[in-house]
């Protein structure tokens, strides 16, 4: 059977399984690991990724440890937050979906403590497809914290993308996918974002990514704003494809990527992760032949969910999956992989 034509993949994220939650220990989490990327494999997905399940943290479940994970290890930055300094972030527009910073800045950011190449092997070694890693950018972590020492948060993310970029020079992964989950709710603050996520994309050794979502916590949308707000921060973009938020947006917002230039792959968000009834395989076609007959025959590179599956059960997170690749079958006309 030939290659299909358009590649399926997750976004990243996966359910916490309760017994993981009730038990974690080191073996846990790879059992854990093992099984987010077998249930992927078994059903067909093409580009696999380990779910994030080691950076839950239990203190800051707003966020899946999509933040914390990276910003607690770094040099230059403390977890100690005074009084003083949590009611002045509070009153940050933009951070109303979090009560305290993951940390302040007061000296020069470092890599500290954080470790990415070894969680890229440790979950690569387990995983016998195409795999994908996944980081947060340095735009989201930038605003997410009160910075006493760069006085300026292009500069921050600078620094911070500085630190990611050596990481992931490190990092042993087929695709290498950077988040940014906040950029599209403050979209005039694109120039100094590409020019630090850039940064991080440049030092990929495998095929480069980025996604782009406005936001999924408790269900809910956290950012306002529209993709055309964004073509000229994703057309500056050195990245092989994009991993879009669409399932939950209006279909007329599709016509913004014509003006997508064509060397970068476009990725068809067609499972919404805020809602909880799960999408036919008709449905998942149909998404696709729709874009296709906006965009153009082979415009559309990846389908995949519009975001990390954590906030939704794992049965209903795992018929998601499924319907990835049934739907995908279906457009193409493929026999589709019959899951147990």
């Amino acid at each position: 059977m030939s290659a299909p034509r358009i590649l399926t993949t997750v976004v990243g994220s996966y359910p916490i399984p309760e017994w993981l939650a009730a038990n974690p220990t080191e073996q846990g989490l790879t059992d854990a690991t093992r099984v987010v990327l077998n249930t992927q494999e078994k059903a067909g997905i093409d580009v696999v990724c380990d779910g994030e399940l080691y950076r839950f943290d239990i203190n800051h479940p707003e966020t899946n440890g999509m933040i914390e994970y990276f910003i607690k290890p770094m040099g230059g930055i403390r977890s100690e937050v005074s009084f003083d300094e949590l009611i002045a972030y509070r009153s940050q527009p933009g951070m109303g979906f979090r009560r305290r910073p993951p940390g302040i800045v007061d000296g020069p950011i470092t890599s500290g403590t954080l470790d990415l190449p070894e969680a890229c092997r440790s979950a690569a070694a387990l995983a016998s497809q195409t795999f994908k890693f996944t980081l947060t950018g340095p735009h989201m972590l930038a605003k997410t914290l009160v910075d006493n020492h760069y006085k300026d948060t292009a500069a921050l993310a600078d620094a911070i993308a500085d630190v990611l970029a050596e990481q992931v020079s490190y990092l042993e992964a087929d695709v290498v996918q950077v988040d940014e989950a906040n950029l599209p709710g403050s979209p005039e603050e694109w120039e100094w974002a590409a020019a630090s996520i850039n940064k991080v994309l440049d030092a990929v050794n495998g095929t480069p990514a980025v996604h782009l979502c406005f936001g999924n916590y408790g269900g809910q949308s956290i950012q306002s704003g529209s993709w055309k707000q964004l073509m000229n921060y994703l057309n500056t973009l050195h990245t092989d494809h994009i991993v879009m938020e669409m399932a939950h947006r209006s279909p007329e917002e599709l016509v913004a990527f014509k003006d997508l230039r064509p060397e970068i792959g476009f990725g068809l968000g067609v499972v919404d992760v805020k809602e909880t009834e799960v999408e036919s395989a008709e449905q998942v076609a149909r998404s696709i032949e729709y874009a296709t007959g906006i965009l153009g025959e082979g415009r559309v590179k990846y389908i995949h969910p519009d975001c990390g599956f954590w906030m939704l059960k794992r049965s209903i997170a795992d018929a998601k999956i499924e319907a990835l690749v049934k739907g995908r079958d279906l457009y193409e006309g493929r026999p589709s992989i019959a899951v147990a």
